[in-house]
């Protein structure tokens, strides 16, 4: 009997000190993981507003060029997916006519490999949609400037999967959870990887894997490769 109470007394020793080990390697991860997280956030602002105080000049000289070529509005405020799949107005400097949504459906109406590409892509190669300035904003990625906004505002990070609109959600399917793990980034594997040269299936491939697999240098060797894959417009229409 004394030594079956023994016995018993150990087993619930071992299962405790193991319970306590389990819950300090928790504990530590979570920890690990929020610091990360404040890691990531701090880099994000500093990094933006130096970003945005050197780009000044180049954003109030484009503002003006826009005026005199295209009139205002020169941003517009669209709607995209964000951080817990809360939706947030993404910024940019407007590269497309004023009733972008009426000339889209009646293109797509009346073009049926346009319709096509469309549903494929959510994107078009010949967009009736951009104007002469604004094809250059978006070959350069000029257009994405005022997003510098969004992420010092903690709309956007400078790296992470693209915002994307409500109508895209279902391209994503499950994989949805974990776009809204994190928040959009300005720049992210998608952008280095071919951008509109991929498929949307490759896209989500793409942001899971950035997701699942994210480290603190994984983001500086793609804001590294941002640079050149932005200078040769790779995928960039």
């Amino acid at each position: 009997m004394a030594t079956e109470t023994v016995g018993v007394n150990s087993d619930a020793g071992i299962a405790g000190t193991r319970n306590a080990s389990s819950g300090r390697v928790e504990i530590r991860t979570i920890v690990s993981r929020k610091v990360a997280q404040l890691s990531k956030r701090g880099f994000d602002v500093a990094v933006s507003s130096a970003a945005l105080i050197f780009l000044l000049p180049l954003i109030a000289a484009m503002a003006g060029a826009l005026l005199i070529l295209q009139g205002r509005p020169l941003f517009i405020r669209h709607n995209r997916v964000g951080l817990g799949g809360k939706s947030f107005p993404c910024l940019k400097f407007r590269s497309m006519v004023v009733n972008a949504d009426l000339v889209l459906r009646s293109h797509l109406r009346d073009n049926e490999a346009a319709r096509q590409e469309w549903e494929e892509t959510h994107k078009l190669k010949n967009d009736p949609r951009i104007t002469p300035i604004g094809g250059f904003l978006r070959k350069s990625s000029v257009d994405e400037l005022p997003q510098l906004i969004n992420i010092i505002l903690g709309d956007m990070s400078l790296v992470g999967p693209r915002p994307i609109v409500r109508d895209e959600i279902v391209r994503y399917g499950l994989h949805i959870e974990d776009y809204k793990r994190v928040r959009p980034g300005l720049t992210g594997l998608w952008q280095i990887s071919g951008r509109n040269d991929t498929s949307y299936h490759d896209r989500v491939a793409l942001d899971v894997r950035y997701v699942r697999e994210w480290s603190f240098w994984r983001d500086l060797s793609i804001i590294a490769k941002t640079v050149p894959a932005v200078l040769k417009s790779s995928g960039s229409y």
